[in-house]
């Protein structure tokens, strides 16, 4: 089952949902449109959603507000943008940002140390480009999509629109809102391993002017790895107010808990410093856990308020804006592998390490935009202007596990690598005590403008002014950096036709240090150095039908001053001088047939090392990307009450980290799902993952953690609307 980064799981689900009465029903992925009563052969879903906008049809998104601020057709943004719709969430028992993006060109989970979402886009691995209704969620940990109506993947560099980050790409949840259509979902799920999770949906109008809507989850599941298990729940009440036909509020606020087993996975064998490929995944069950699992395990509570306040003018002038206050307590425990076995029998020995981190931080975001429309000497012209204000306070205090109170690291057998002897966790003289303030402040302005009806363009800048202060509360030394960050982007649209836009893009970011990020860096002026990226793109977009769309995309994106997991020392991370990602894309979701439904696609990713760094040369592949991903999620309905679905996921293989020493290999994954449907508000649904039972390694963190994959498991889901 899925709920450690990075563990490719096999599941079968079972979710009931249900519709209220006098509510028409329509299957998510498959809907043609036609009401519950129609006799129609494709298979019915039951909308479990509400939005209020409806940007979505199927497996196919239509528009992206995040991409521009504005509601703009996809195929008149110049940006690669896949979008997993509720659709594709439902039919693939999608719970997670790593279940989320395994079907996204271009785009690979990594394992985030079993405590955390992680992944890469076009080469750039990420912990922080994680955001809620275009406001950042910036904290480490897993995400779950219990109240999330769509997932939206921005790839390239977002710096005008996001501001700090928006690296090499984003991913923006878009949670579920109150309206005035009743909702009475439930859901029941079991699986594999122990796994069970309900969840809730439940909205009403409460008069003319309010309506309100209470979403929630509960989940507690074992692992196919040893000793790990999980529990986490959340609530999210939602309330939507119309004061006026031309004002719109919408307050919400969630608290969201999560305790679990941090896993890092299995070590290497065989590594060889500095020679390629000499060293690979350790040869040992899947399962087998290295280290102390009662000794390493991780608690997050989150607590959060979010807002918006919308009111539209008489002539053209929208405002608008958005607040989140969020107050994060984190913990992490970790006894793990911290080198390789030394052998693959019963001589083999592994070294484990330890330590522990907290983080106590509170976030406030508010960003206010001005919107409106012009039209010049017969030119269209449609304004987004706007200021955003960041502050945020964290302490952080991490500890070096002691065994026996003595070392820094314990051996145990490669064969029985689990550890209980007693460890004592107190600070090292490298170890963070920090207390962190960042404060940032932006302005931008954008004109997205119709030039003639066939030619469009899209110009932005931003101005950010980010400061940061840092003090080391062990000796009162203190590190402050105050960066000025320009962020321009400018898009041109070509529309030979309507249905079909040929863009180009430049786009630059930025990525100044703040967070996490600084409680395993030496905190200096040079590490306080923002990173860069520099994004160049030329790509299409094809509406081959209303709902069935191609993309395509070629692309450079240019990186400096990069964060990187150092192989020497797993605690740690190093400063990249220069990193270069070029790549192309394909991508088509929607419905190939009323009845056969598609999602996936094509990655090439060439990303490489540009200067000489400790550890790697020139020239060095950057870790954990693969050169080459394919994945195709295929659903088809046969008559109104029974589909099927099936999925292919080819990754290529990859470096666990920078030196390129430890590969991947490459693997081919099967997953599948049967849909059945006996009654309008009932469904009944079972996903397997990993059809084949493949043995393979998913992803990594650096040379010596190393997640598996997980076996064949099963889920089974059932959904009623009541």
């Amino acid at each position: 089952m899925k709920f450690i980064a990075g563990t490719g799981g096999v599941y079968i689900a079972v979710t009931i949902l249900a519709i209220s009465s006098g509510m028409q029903t329509v299957w998510a992925q498959s809907s043609t449109g036609q009401s519950a009563s129609d006799n129609s052969a494709v298979l019915p879903a039951i909308n479990v959603s509400t939005d209020s906008i409806k940007p979505t049809d199927g497996y196919v998104t239509k528009e992206s507000f995040s991409a521009t601020r504005t509601d703009t057709p996809l195929r008149d943004v110049p940006q690669s943008i896949t979008v997993i719709t509720q659709d594709m969430i439902r039919d693939q028992s999608i719970q997670s940002i790593t279940e989320a993006v395994r079907y996204v060109p271009g785009i690979v989970p990594s394992q985030g140390e079993g405590h955390r979402d992680a992944v890469i886009i076009r080469g750039s691995s990420t912990t922080g480009d994680f955001f809620v209704d275009g406001l950042r969620d910036d904290v480490q940990y897993y995400r779950d999509l219990y109240n999330i109506d769509r997932v939206e993947v921005l790839k390239g560099s977002n710096g005008m629109i996001f501001g700090r980050g928006g690296a090499g790409g984003v991913i923006n949840r878009v949670t579920k809102e109150a309206d005035w259509q009743p909702v009475r979902a439930a859901t029941a799920e079991f699986g594999s391993y122990n796994h069970k999770r309900f969840t809730a949906d439940i909205g009403q109008p409460i008069n003319e002017i309010a309506a309100a809507r209470l979403n929630g989850v509960f989940e507690h599941s074992d692992s196919f790895r040893d000793n790990v298990d999980l529990k986490r729940w959340g609530i999210n009440p939602t309330v939507t107010l119309l004061p006026t036909d031309k004002t719109k509020i919408v307050l919400s606020g969630e608290y969201f808990y999560d305790r679990r087993v941090v896993d890092r996975g299995i070590p290497s064998f065989g590594t060889m410093a500095n020679v390629i490929n000499s060293g690979r995944p350790a040869d040992i069950d899947r399962s087998t856990f290295f280290g102390n699992p009662d000794d390493s395990h991780a608690r997050v509570d989150a607590w959060s308020f979010n807002s918006l306040i919308e009111h539209s003018f008489n002539n053209n002038i929208k405002l608008r804006n958005r607040t989140r206050y969020a107050d994060y307590d984190k913990f992490y425990q970790n006894v793990y592998a911290g080198g390789q076995a030394t052998a693959e029998d019963a001589t083999g020995t592994v070294n484990l390490s330890a330590y522990n981190n907290a983080t106590r931080r509170k976030n406030l975001f508010t960003q206010t935009d001005l919107l409106f429309k012009l039209n010049t000497w017969g030119v269209d012209h449609e304004f987004m202007t706007g200021v955003e204000y960041g502050h945020q306070v964290t302490d952080n205090f991490r500890n070096t596990g002691l065994f026996n109170n003595v070392s820094k690291n314990t051996t145990v057998s490669f064969l029985n690598p689990m550890s209980f002897v007693p460890v004592t966790f107190r600070q090292s003289a490298t170890d963070a005590d920090n207390h962190g303030v960042v404060e940032a402040v932006g302005v931008y302005a954008q004109d997205q403008i119709t030039i003639i009806p066939q030619l469009k363009a899209v110009l932005g800048i931003r101005y950010d002014n980010f400061d940061t202060t840092v003090r080391n509360n062990r000796n009162g030394d203190k590190a402050h950096s105050n960066d000025g960050l320009i962020s321009p982007r400018v898009g041109l649209i070509f529309k030979p036709i309507e249905p079909l836009s040929i863009y180009g893009n430049y786009s630059l970011a930025y990525v100044p240090r703040a967070g996490d990020q600084l409680s395993s860096l030496s905190v200096t002026n040079e590490a306080l150095k923002p990173e860069k990226f520099m994004n160049l793109e030329l790509g299409a977009k094809w509406d081959i039908r209303p709902d069935l769309a191609l993309t395509a995309a070629l692309y450079q994106l240019d990186r400096s001053n990069v964060i990187a997991a150092d192989p020497n020392d797993l605690s740690r991370t190093i400063l990249v001088d220069g990193q270069r990602t070029r790549g192309a894309e394909i991508g088509l979701m929607g419905r190939i047939t009323p009845h056969w439904s598609v999602m996936g696609g094509y990655g090439y990713t060439d990303a490489e090392i540009t200067k000489n760094i400790a550890g790697a040369d020139k020239g060095a592949a950057v870790a954990q990307v693969p050169k080459h991903t394919v994945a195709v999620w295929n659903r088809y309905d046969f008559t109104s009450y029974l589909g099927l679905g099936l999925g292919v996921i080819h990754r290529g293989s990859i470096y666990a980290a920078v030196d390129n020493t430890v590969l991947l290999p490459s693997y081919t994954r099967l997953d599948a799902a049967v849909f059945v449907q006996p009654h309008k508000n009932i469904r009944i649904q079972a996903n397997v993952e990993n059809l084949a039972n493949i043995e393979y390694a998913t992803s990594a963190h650096n040379n010596n953690n190393i997640m598996p994959g997980a076996p064949r498991i099963f889920r089974l889901t059932a959904m009623v609307n009541f």
